[in-house]
């Protein structure tokens, strides 16, 4: 649970009821006697201010609009591991009640770079959030509400008044119950509205790309092999330096499931090792609160560490499938012992790779920044790990810090950039001054850290000795360009890896991988060859958007259709990637589709016709693949189908054509 400081006592009333109520329950108290009381316990749910920015909806919502439904409030900030966590609480119950409750997630930004709209949509569409979200940049409507903690909760009755508030993670039955009641309460006076609202969710303006939101990478320089999570696909990519993809682990889908990698699956995994000793990769699968274990020579995966459920408070080990995690971000193998950053309980763990054995190694489990000895330190949500062979190096995120951690339980936690869970920015120097904001990856690499500050789109450089960082790769300006280290642009990088002379980039939100080459001083995107391995669909079910054309009237003969097909601005066709083209008739009897040849990816492409009498649908169904015109690195795949009715007359068109928009 994060806690404000900038929080204002403005909406006494509603921050009273909270404390009331206590952040494990949301209750509801007995019907007041008189209208004072009513105001008083149970307040109009305060109004949302005009002129903010809302996602996932083609317009702005106003409390008045909801009368009828149930309301419920997320104040979130995406950096929030806490608020992450909430996430799956709000789409059980929005699959429990889709028409008669209404979430709405209230972006009230902890971080500077978390206050830009767009940054907030690629947060939308990485945590996969189906609901109305409305940036609070300025604290507008947190204060209104009096919250003070990330996340709070606040359920609002059908008639607009408060019903309660809670703070923190793990309120789940207690909602489930206080709706319910809810809803049969307000059924009975005839005063519930299960009308859906109408929704524009982000996603339905994005392509599918080829990679989605890559998380860490790890490297195996004898064997030539680069790993790197593929983090909202589900799965791990293997590929070559040079971009050539080699293989691929996890069949896509959301799930803990061990087995073979066609049949494995993740749920948004980070961090990666690789142990050259046994040719076993590690994963720490972030989402499912375990650690896997890939044997890449039997190609099998299996749950080190485990049971998919998130560790209660306070945070204990266990072993293997018995014992439960909390957000694991990434691992480090040194000495035989797995390391893990367990970013939702704020620690540092160990598991030991032969046994399955996990523990708390570093942090109380308490957010700050507190150093001291292993167990009594406080950390604040780590993300990252690297190591000199000496002590650890982590990536402490929520307090912009980069931390040391002694190895083998021996030595202190300490601190080389960092001073709060407040403190944040973008300064070079050395400390105290120097600020980060909400780095989540580093590496070590000859006698220096490195730094994915990501919510400054840099890396950065830390000399260890003189506790120094300076700017190494990016302008500060979220972007995409290559090009010279301090010129090129990057969008809230996270994982590093240093490996055949280069450093290599997860571009998280830019879903690439890039390459800094210190010959040359530049940095490029790793193109990626073979993709075919990456776009091939493991379910048949179709994800594309199906257009439809008016009926056109064909004269009778053999005949082409003419298939034009528009790409994004600022894009185009990918020759080196598959392509597919399938075209078929309701009624081959009035209109055949012919052969189509080894169709290749062009603008205008034509069908062979055979037109009879009477009338028929033909359906051309499609998969591209296209890249971005200025970086070839980032590409797109996407599933369109075309439905087209034609009629045979005498006198129609001999070339008829249609268009199909990606």
């Amino acid at each position: 649970m994060r806690v404000s400081r900038s929080a204002a006592c403005s909406g006494a009333a509603v921050l009273m009821l909270a404390a009331a109520l206590g952040c494990r329950a949301v209750k509801a108290t007995a019907r007041p006697q008189t209208q004072a009381q009513e105001d008083r316990e149970h307040p109009m749910a305060p109004e949302f201010p005009a002129g903010l920015q809302w996602l996932n909806v083609d317009r702005p919502l106003f409390l008045r609009d909801l009368r009828g439904k149930v309301v419920l409030l997320d104040f979130w900030t995406y950096c929030c591991i806490n608020c992450m966590h909430v996430i799956p609480d709000l789409k059980r119950l929005e699959a429990r009640y889709p028409n008669e409750l209404v979430v709405i997630g209230v972006h009230s930004a902890k971080f500077k770079n978390e206050k830009d709209e767009e940054n907030i949509r690629q947060a939308v569409l990485r945590y996969e959030i189906e609901h109305p979200v409305v940036n609070d940049a300025d604290f507008q409507i947190w204060n209104s509400y009096g919250v003070r903690a990330w996340p709070t909760l606040v359920l609002i009755r059908p008639d607009g008044r408060v019903l309660g508030a809670a703070s923190g993670e793990g309120h789940f039955e207690v909602l489930d119950q206080a709706v319910r009641r809810l809803i049969t309460e307000y059924e009975a006076k005839g005063q519930l509205d299960r009308r859906p609202i109408k929704l524009a969710l982000e996603r339905e303006n994005r392509p599918r790309s080829v990679l989605s939101y890559p998380g860490k990478i790890a490297a195996d320089p004898a064997g030539g092999r680069l790993f790197f999570t593929d983090s909202n696909h589900n799965r791990v990519i293997i590929a070559s330096p040079t971009g050539a993809v080699q293989d691929v682990i996890g069949e896509g889908g959301i799930g803990l499931v061990d087995g073979g990698f066609a049949a494995a699956r993740f749920f948004r995994p980070q961090g990666l090792c690789y142990d050259p000793a046994t040719g076993t990769l590690y994963v720490a699968d972030t989402e499912n609160h375990a650690v896997r274990k890939v044997d890449l020579k039997r190609r099998l995966v299996s749950t080190l560490a485990g049971n998919g459920r998130q560790a209660a408070y306070p945070p204990a080990g266990g072993t293997g499938k018995a014992v439960s995690l909390n957000s694991p971000w990434d691992v480090l193998l040194v000495g035989g012992t797995l390391y893990v950053a367990m970013a939702g309980s704020h620690q540092l763990w160990t598991i030991d790779p032969g046994t399955g054995a996990a523990a708390p190694y570093a942090g109380t489990g308490g957010e700050n920044i507190v150093d001291g000895p292993l167990r009594e330190a406080l950390l604040a949500q780590p993300s990252g790990l690297a190591t000199d062979g000496k002590r650890l190096y982590f990536a402490d995120s929520e307090v912009s810090a980069v931390r040391t951690a002694g190895l083998g339980g021996k030595g202190r936690v300490g601190t080389l950039i960092g001073q709060g869970l407040f403190e944040f920015g973008d300064v070079d120097g050395k400390h105290p001054a120097a600020r980060l904001q909400h780095p989540i990856g580093v590496a070590w690499h000859k006698g220096f850290v490195y730094v994915a500050d990501t919510y400054n789109h840099k890396i950065k450089r830390i000399d260890p000795r003189t506790r120094a960082l300076s700017t190494f790769i990016g302008t500060g300006a979220r972007g995409m360009a290559d090009g010279p280290a301090r010129q090129a642009t990057l969008n809230e990088p996270n994982g590093l890896a240093w490996a055949w002379g280069r450093l290599y980039i997860a571009d998280t939100n830019n879903h690439l991988i890039r390459v800094y080459d210190p010959a040359s001083g530049r940095v490029s995107t790793l193109k990626l060859t073979g993709i075919d391995r990456l776009t091939r669909r493991s379910r048949t079910r179709f994800a594309g958007r199906e257009q439809s054309v008016p009926a056109i009237e064909v004269a009778p003969g053999e005949r082409w259709l003419e298939v034009a097909i528009s790409l994004p601005a600022g894009t185009k066709f990918n020759p080196g990637a598959p392509f597919t083209l399938k075209a078929t008739s309701d009624k081959p009897a009035s209109v055949a589709v012919g052969v189509l040849k080894a169709p290749r990816p062009a603008a205008r492409l034509r069908i062979p016709l055979t037109v009879k009498q009477g009338a028929a649908t033909v359906i051309v169904q499609m998969s591209v693949n296209y890249c971005d015109t200025g970086n070839e690195g980032l590409c797109y795949f996407k599933e369109a189908r075309l439905v087209v009715p034609l009629k045979s007359a005498v006198g129609g068109t001999t070339r008829p054509s249609v268009s199909v928009v990606l």
